[in-house]
């Protein structure tokens, strides 16, 4: 082999251990779930089992949007790993780990009217939704560990410590389903069970995470560097990059929400095939995610390195390896529709005309794998602007005109037409944001700055000005802001 494209290529080992460690701590997060569906689904009280599946769908959603404290740490640490900035490592959790602990204190405090507004929307008998507070009043106490767990897995991601990541995955799970038996079948807590057992199981993920945090740095280091957790310019960057990925988050659930409920509203039978289309995509998802981390974490190491070289073959590599899972995926539903369809169920009405629709689950596959890849990838280089334009060009100009015309035909071709062209705008943008990101850091801002003085579109499409590449590429915005540049 040329010796070139070896030392290219040479961080395949470590993408395929970043990509298994984190596939195998997201699939363990629906299999801990299944279990406690199980439990709850042997209770002689059916409320309790719809009661904890509503409620654990309104703090999935909470919890969905709040997931940049896990998005917006890996890439920055990552870049911080490849400096070999052990302060800047530190820092960048405690700053993280801050805001995780205020949003999660503030979710305790609104438990109440997020839970009443939440089931309000829902529109559940009150006998369901009684049940479903039940769960919710419970297992939002555990909030502050969700998202503070949220930023460990994050930061150990960005460090590459893929065994740990699974070792806190195979614990916190573990012990959801240990806690799920005792509380639920045992002690006969029904639903509260479900919701206490949820939210000790992630303070103790969280205590081990801790534990594991403060075998790596001492007392005294966190000490010395505390009083820089307040500066400015770093929470004021911090802020606009999980602020960004933040409105990326809330665009990616409006589209899954829109979706399901336009299905709904063409018919029940719609709505279950659609239902049961969208979990071969989430199942498709958990793999793609995995490979998504692993590009994040190593596209920040490289860029912290200054390896912009390697930047090309890694997100080559990526993408043609999600394209092969969400290949996979879609031709074995293609191939096995009748086998694969009736593990979830055995309603002949819905599978039986289901085949219909497989094409389009097939080209939903392909686009979302390419999507969440390069979207990983871009989190690497901490460029959430470029996650928050992508996403909402995609939502206006792709998904909302043709969810209209899916909703005034009430056709569920056109309403899967606009669910595939929300992916393939945001990643025709991906690829076209993508040559900028390969040179080098001079380089970069000499050939950005003048097509963006040339054509002022450019920079609405991706909401870079001269002041923000000149800080994102040499961090000089001050020279800037004194006329120096």
């Amino acid at each position: 082999m040329n010796p070139t494209l070896k030392s290219e290529y040479d961080f395949i080992p470590r993408y395929f251990q970043l990509a298994l460690a984190n596939v195998l701590s997201n699939i363990m997060i629906p299999v801990a779930n299944l279990v406690s569906v199980i439990f709850l689904g042997h209770l002689e009280e059916i409320n309790n089992f719809a009661g904890v599946i509503l409620a654990g769908n309104l703090l999935n959603f909470l919890y969905f949007v709040l997931l940049f404290l896990r998005m917006g740490t890996t890439g920055v640490t990552a870049q911080a790993v490849g400096r070999d900035d052990r302060e800047e490592m530190l820092l960048i959790g405690l700053r993280n780990g801050l805001v995780a602990l205020v949003l999660g204190i503030a979710l305790i405090l609104l438990q109440y009217p997020l839970g009443e507004i939440g089931f309000t929307i829902l529109n559940v008998p009150l006998e369901i939704k009684s049940s479903g507070l039940a769960y919710f009043n419970t297992q939002i106490w555990g909030a502050p560990a969700v998202l503070l767990n949220f930023v460990l897995i994050g930061w150990f991601l960005g460090r590459e410590k893929n065994g740990l990541v699974v070792l806190l995955s195979v614990v916190g799970n573990g012990v959801k389903i240990g806690l799920d038996y005792l509380f639920i079948i045992n002690l006969g807590w029904e639903s509260m069970g479900a919701g206490v057992s949820s939210a000790a199981s992630q303070y103790i993920l969280l205590l081990v995470g801790l534990i594991f945090f403060c075998r790596e740095f001492q007392w005294l280091e966190v000490i010395s560097v505390a009083f820089k957790i307040w500066d400015i310019s770093a929470i004021k960057s911090n802020l606009t990059l999980n602020g960004n990925i933040f409105i990326s988050n809330l665009v990616l659930l409006f589209i899954s929400l829109t979706f399901s409920y336009q299905g709904l509203q063409m018919g029940m039978l719609v709505y279950a095939q659609n239902s049961l289309l969208w979990q071969i995509i989430s199942f498709n998802t958990y793999f793609i995610e995995g490979i998504g981390f692993g590009t994040e974490s190593l596209v920040g190491n490289f860029k912290g390195k200054g390896d912009s070289h390697q930047l090309a073959p890694l997100v080559s590599f990526s993408v043609l390896t999600a394209l092969i899972v969400g290949i996979f995926f879609g031709g074995i539903c293609i191939l096995f529709p009748d086998s694969v369809f009736r593990l979830f169920t055995n309603h002949t009405e819905i599978i039986s005309k289901i085949d219909t629709f497989v094409p389009w689950l097939v080209l939903a596959l392909v686009l979302s794998s390419i999507d969440f890849t390069l979207e990983g990838y871009f989190l690497g280089l901490a460029q959430g602007h470029t996650l928050r334009n992508v996403s909402l060009v995609a939502l206006f100009i792709g998904f909302a005109p043709v969810n209209f015309a899916a909703v005034k035909f009430s056709s569920n071709h056109i309403l899967w037409l606009s669910l595939s062209l929300f992916y393939a705008i945001r990643t025709m943008m991906f690829v076209v944001k993508l040559p900028s990101t390969f040179r080098n850091d001079l380089d970069n801002i000499s050939a950005t700055l003048p097509a963006l003085e040339a054509n002022p579109l450019l920079t609405l499409a991706f909401g870079e000005t001269r002041e923000q590449i000149m800080v994102e590429k040499l961090g000089v915005g001050e020279d800037v802001e004194n006329g120096r540049i």
